[in-house]
């Protein structure tokens, strides 16, 4: 059941067990009195540790107003009753049961209702029938009064000299018809109105089932819905959680960046105060030219690699048959992979080399500090380098290598620097 229907049967009014059937109420103070025996007396009321020392029948023939009233106004002592209920082995098919109608009743359950109803109807039915024994037995008492006053009749009528006697006989047997005709009167009439309220009470229970059916059926649609909804929260969360996740990683990248960049820079320019402010300084100059993005001199492109933070993109093949075409594809990667690895130890980039890899079946080059990655099949070196610019967040230090003019153009209008495969091949030694 879902939080929201607990909640619901948690509010449900306690039934009063004065207006419970007789022998639900019953039930509920044989086991009051039970529980009484096996409790420590200083968890009891105080109106029951009097006869906690009583045998369970004594009890609750004694006490069982007490019992009642503790079971009715006492939390704990009820909640003790109905823990004990839910011990007993009590067949819930047996629905017709005070014991099911009673436990349902201690668990405040949803359907405590339409047991006590099946309760009630099964105590009134037993009523109707314990009345129609009652007058069937007093029917047969009747009838043979009845008989032995016909006998007795019989025997004065035969007598002459008991005329007197026999005239009284017959008026005690008119009286005794009559009466035994108005007996059978009230028989007929209590067993008509016993089935009229038999045939009103069996469909108050239908219309109780149906209702319960429904109610049923509503809580189950609510709690499927309550799930799925559950489900949908949790989804987004974890969605959420790693989008996050990964802008933050992200977003700390980038002030790493800049405190290193910053850090550095203060060291390495060894800044002083003064001079003009920077809005005393502006002229109509045009925009800086995307020359400054671009670099044919191997000192600065390693300049550019020493800056904190920066990320050298290198388009694998570009650079490496422009260096070594005489070698096999193989050997060009394992040796442009050496390169790099120390052009990295020595400026502290992150260097990453892409290669076309359509043609490739072996096992990629390792080298510590460098990245190697493979395009997929039918994307080429050249679109897996534009997508690693284009993650980079604004700001950090890029720098793309490849002679490809549409690869280097890409990188600068991205906001990345770029340089010619000779230019890395002459900052490397190679």
């Amino acid at each position: 059941m879902s939080s929201v229907g607990a909640d619901r049967e948690q509010g449900r009014a306690d039934h009063a067990l004065a207006d419970l059937p007789a022998a639900v109420r019953t039930r509920i103070v044989e086991w009051a009195a039970d529980v009484v025996g096996d409790a420590a007396t200083r968890d009891l009321p105080l109106p029951l540790q009097k006869v906690a020392r009583f045998a369970p029948a004594k009890r609750a023939r004694r006490a069982g107003a007490a019992l009642a009233d503790a079971v009715q106004h006492d939390d704990m002592f009820r909640a003790m009753v109905a823990e004990h209920a839910t011990r007993l082995a009590i067949d819930e098919l047996a629905v017709d049961t005070p014991a099911a109608a009673a436990r349902a009743v201690l668990l405040r359950s949803a359907d405590a209702d339409d047991l006590l109803a099946r309760a009630g109807a099964a105590q009134d039915r037993a009523d109707a029938r314990a009345r129609v024994g009652e007058l069937e037995h007093e029917l047969r008492l009747l009838t043979g009064r009845l008989a032995r006053a016909e006998q007795q009749l019989s025997a004065r009528v035969a007598e002459p000299a008991a005329d007197p006697e026999a005239e009284r006989l017959k008026k005690r047997l008119r009286e005794q018809g009559t009466r035994l005709r108005e007996l059978q009167d009230r028989l007929a009439a209590e067993r008509a109105a016993s089935a009229a309220r038999q045939e009103a009470l069996t469909a108050d229970l239908d219309r109780a089932r149906a209702d319960a059916q429904a109610w049923r059926q509503r809580a189950e649609v609510a709690a499927g819905r309550a799930d799925a909804a559950s489900e949908s929260v949790r989804r987004l969360r974890e969605s959420s959680d790693d989008r996050r996740g990964a802008d933050d990683r992200r977003l700390e990248l980038l002030l790493g960046v800049l405190e290193s960049a910053a850090s550095g820079l203060r060291r390495e320019w060894d800044l002083i105060g003064g001079g003009p402010s920077p809005a005393d300084t502006v002229t109509s100059q045009g925009p800086v030219s995307s020359a400054d993005h671009r670099t044919a001199d191997p000192a600065r492109l390693t300049l550019w690699a020493g800056l904190p933070g920066t990320h050298l993109i290198v388009d694998g093949y570009n650079v490496s048959k422009t260096g070594f075409a005489e070698l096999a594809l193989a050997d060009q990667r394992e040796r442009l992979v050496r390169q790099l690895a120390a052009f990295a130890a020595r400026t502290s980039a992150e260097v990453t080399v892409v290669f076309d890899g359509a043609a490739v079946t072996t096992t990629r080059p390792f080298a510590r500090g460098v990245r190697v990655l493979f395009s997929p099949p039918g994307v080429q070196a050249d679109d897996v380098i534009a997508d690693l610019v284009r993650v980079e967040p604004s700001g950090r230090p890029v720098v793309v290598v490849s002679s490809d003019r549409r690869v280097a153009d890409h990188a600068v209008t991205t906001g990345a620097r770029a340089a010619p495969s000779a230019v890395l091949l002459a900052a490397m030694g190679g």
